[in-house]
């Protein structure tokens, strides 16, 4: 593990993806039915089970934990946030947390409720986006550095929050997001743990997989990620990829960062982690790579044993960066 950190501040980038104009209601209802049978395959290819998000963490939360939830809408993002954090007036530190794509925020409540029983407060967060006068899920939510860190900004609403003491955790798309996070506020996300992101989308997305259901499930990952795109042109579509994919600021990044993926996975390649943990420790930015054996698509939510690894270290991970250290201690 590298233990340099940067101190080079980074330069701001705004995203500019261009919307297409509206597609027709024929149009829609291939999005809808595309994100159905993707989901229905990935059921079937996960062994006939849903996820189950509370595999290794609590099914309620400890008496003394605080839950809520919110609704906030910020231009053009709509934002739904489930949060848990001890008693007290704190300030505590705080994990942001981004579920894996299609999932809603409150697939997280056993990870909120297990963290802020461990003393941080806990938020998840889902977005839509307002596509054709309404908020829709999509793949590029994200048009601009103010919406990528919408999630940042409503920590200030709550005062039991250490502004100085943020990380971010997230999961497949979520951990794309916690990525970006940690590029556009390297000053404000002091930790960030990533699981099994895509880095890298042009190159994900002319690859091959090997065997019938990957294969499936990667044409239909690819689909719906050119539907979502919006548009015909293959030069606007290869930028809006670019400009989705983290590889590509990693030198921005200051927070040490946990990536963790396992063996198995032929969705997203092992080699994606591979790639940002070279390319963050290229740029003096604290890394670790955690490469879990056995460990297949989403396996921290139906492999236990694997998930246990990787919780282990993820708890390990964040209580190093983001809690004090004891007085006259050393990190």
């Amino acid at each position: 593990m590298n233990d340099g950190m940067k101190t080079v501040a980074p330069t701001r980038r705004t995203l500019s993806y261009r919307l297409s104009g509206a597609t027709s209601a024929h149009s829609r209802r291939r999005m809808r039915t595309g994100r159905f049978v993707a989901l229905a395959l990935c059921l079937v290819w996960l062994g006939g089970c849903a996820a189950n998000h509370f595999l290794v963490h609590p099914s309620q939360p400890a008496p003394e934990v605080i839950v809520w939830s919110a609704d906030f809408v910020r231009d053009q993002i709509q934002v739904h946030l489930e949060g848990a954090r001890p008693p007290g007036a704190g300030p505590f530190p705080a994990v942001i947390v981004h579920p894996e794509e299609e999932e809603p925020a409150a697939a997280m409540h056993g990870i909120l409720w297990e963290l802020a029983a461990r003393g941080y407060v806990a938020i998840a967060v889902d977005y839509e986006r307002c596509i054709e006068g309404k908020y829709r899920r999509s793949y590029y939510t994200w048009k601009t550095a103010a919406d990528l860190t919408v999630s940042l900004e409503l920590t200030k609403e709550y005062p039991q929050i250490d502004q100085a003491r943020i990380g971010a955790l997230g999961f497949s798309e979520g951990a794309v997001l916690s990525l970006f996070l940690a590029e556009y506020e390297p000053d404000r996300i002091k930790a960030v743990v990533a699981y099994y992101p895509i880095v890298d989308f042009p190159e994900w997305y002319k690859s091959e997989r090997g065997g019938l259901w990957p294969r499936i499930l990667f044409g239909l990952a690819r689909w719906q990620l050119r539907s979502d795109a919006r548009t015909d042109d293959e030069e606007e579509f290869q930028k809006q990829m670019r400009l989705a994919s983290p590889l590509f600021m990693a030198e921005y990044v200051r927070a040490p960062v946990l990536l963790v993926h396992g063996d198995q996975d032929t969705l997203a390649f092992p080699s994606e982690s591979e790639r940002m943990y070279e390319s963050l420790k290229a740029g003096g930015t604290t890394t670790k790579l955690l490469i879990v054996p056995g460990g297949e698509r989403l396996f921290n939510f139906y492999q236990p044993q694997q998930a246990k690894i990787a919780w282990d270290a993820t708890l390990e991970w964040l209580d190093r960066y983001l809690r004090p250290a004891p007085s006259g201690a050393s990190r």
